[in-house]
């Protein structure tokens, strides 16, 4: 659900530099698989 949510804020919104901090901490955090967070960023 939380990637789903991210995935559609990058579509609306693309990556800005806060979204990419919040993506990054989440996937610091464990909250984000590896795959989940090269699709949000690549």
């Amino acid at each position: 659900m939380l990637f789903k949510t991210l995935k559609k804020m990058v579509e609306k919104q693309g990556l800005t530099a806060e979204l990419r901090e919040k993506i990054d901490l989440l996937y610091s955090l464990g909250r984000l698989t590896e795959a989940e967070y090269l699709e949000l960023v690549g």
